[in-house]
């Protein structure tokens, strides 16, 4: 046996394991078995793994079914792996058992391993670190904890973040007045205040719906093992489970209604999915919109200026790219590709367990993290110090010959657009035309056509 290799035994035999691995034998076979892929477990998964079976070892020495001794060795053990900043000791594949079952006993073999070289009690990774526990309703349960987690402590901060910063943006830019488009064509004016804070309640949007899917999702299967039942585990585990996870976490968690559902059914995270999903459209287009608007610069639309970040081209010097825009719009591809995975593993609850549960929590948390580092890079890095180019937007408008609409109440809508035709052809500002083909004086035509009173809607030349 060579010193870089100790032997470890389970339920199928002998099995050697790297003499340093803090896991033992189940996890070895599986690390063998599944090498389908690179893709690991977050650290946050692995870290509310950790704080899950701290908080049941508690519940479990609370109702007598393990020592105050191994109570305390497999805590002091999960908050080793806590401290951690690396899944070194986690090394499986997402690709592995649908259940997660590999990962599940990795935890617990790591936790044994640990408090064995402690020189703590007799702690059996299934016996004692899985008691009251089964993979099927620690898994769900852990997806669920690590993406309440990571929402709350990552994705909400940044996208309230985002949400302040156009805001403060809007406030900035309250009197600029663009040329509105639809269909990408020229459309009534607007303010680009205005602009902004549709986005901004865009945003609003998807952060309602993330928090309602949030309070779900703090209703936990745990306790329901293997099928939901909760065989093998006292009916007072699962209350005292939440209780202790909640402390140890400082979020509020609870039983769930019902866990059979909790652990053959993945519907929650698919609505979590969705709504990262949504918010990738959200930023999707925010981040189109910047790109239009800062297109050019002589022969785009040129109505903002990003702040230059790096040399566009290898070959074309002087090119100054939208990076961030362009690299948030990539985000969003990548979670609604995400989406789909997950919404394809969600239909996978066969009967009373589905068997897609790694990729499930793989793609939630890959999505949270990097949607949650786009809305943060958008706003310190685009949206915080655009300028904007006053004299192109002012140009434009002065052309636009959409402003005629205004005159519709006036001069009816067949008068009006050979009014815009005309202005159109000739190129020329439609006031001056107006002014040659109807018989309103020059005043009424600058009050009508005004474009800062056109962005406040109503009729022109009424106090309605």
């Amino acid at each position: 046996m060579s010193s870089q290799f100790r032997t470890e035994k389970d339920s199928m035999g002998e099995i050697d394991v790297p003499a340093d691995a803090l896991w033992r034998a189940q996890t070895e076979r599986a690390r063998q078995n599944f090498g389908l892929s690179t893709l690991r477990f977050p650290l946050r998964f692995i870290h509310s793994l950790a704080q899950i079976k701290a908080a049941a070892a508690r519940a479990n020495g609370a109702l007598d079914l393990l020592e105050p001794d191994q109570v305390t060795a497999i805590v002091a053990a999960a908050d080793r792996v806590l401290a951690e900043t690396n899944t070194d000791h986690f090394p499986l594949d997402i690709f592995q058992t649908g259940s997660g079952t590999s990962t599940n006993m990795n935890m617990n073999e790591v936790l044994a391993e640990s408090v064995q070289r402690a020189n703590g009690p007799n702690v059996h990774p299934n016996d004692h670190v899985n008691c009251s526990q089964s993979s099927n309703d620690v898994i769900p349960t852990c997806i669920q904890v690590s993406c309440v987690l990571a929402l709350t402590e990552h994705w909400l901060p940044a996208i309230v973040q985002l949400q302040r910063t156009i805001e403060s943006k809007a406030q900035e830019l309250e009197e600029v007045v663009k040329t509105g488009r639809t269909h990408l064509m020229d459309a009534m004016p607007i303010t680009m205040a205005q602009e902004l804070r549709a986005w901004g309640t865009q945003l609003h949007h998807c952060q309602a719906n993330v928090n309602e899917v949030i309070e779900r999702l703090r209703a936990l299967p745990q306790g329901g093992t293997a099928v939901g039942s909760g065989i093998n585990a006292p009916q007072e585990f699962r209350r005292l489970f939440c209780e202790q996870l909640s402390k140890r976490t400082d979020h509020k968690f609870r039983p769930a209604d019902n866990p059979f559902a909790g652990i053959a059914g993945q519907e929650l995270s698919l609505q979590l999915a969705g709504a990262l999903n949504s918010c990738g459209a959200v930023l999707m287009k925010i981040s189109n919109d910047l790109r239009w608007m800062n297109s050019g610069p002589l022969a785009g639309l040129g109505e903002i200026e990003l702040r230059a970040l790096q040399p566009g081209s290898s070959i074309m010097p002087g090119k100054v790219n939208p990076v961030i825009p362009e690299a948030v719009a990539m985000v969003a591809a990548h979670i609604a590709g995400s989406y789909q995975t997950v919404a394809v593993a969600a239909q996978q609850g066969n009967f009373q367990l589905n068997v897609m549960l790694p990729v499930i929590a793989y793609h939630l948390l890959e999505s949270i993290e990097i949607s949650g580092n786009a809305m943060s890079a958008l706003a310190e890095q685009a949206i915080k110090d655009f300028t904007v180019k006053h004299e192109r937007l002012e140009q434009a408008l002065a052309r636009n010959p959409i402003l005629v609409t205004a005159l519709n109440s006036v001069i009816g809508y067949n008068q009006a657009a050979a009014i815009a035709k005309q202005a159109y052809k000739e190129q020329r500002p439609i006031i001056d035309v107006a002014d040659e083909m109807t018989d309103l004086s020059r005043d009424e035509l600058e009050q009508l056509l005004d474009p800062k009173q056109l962005t406040h809607g109503g009729i022109p030349g009424t106090s309605e």
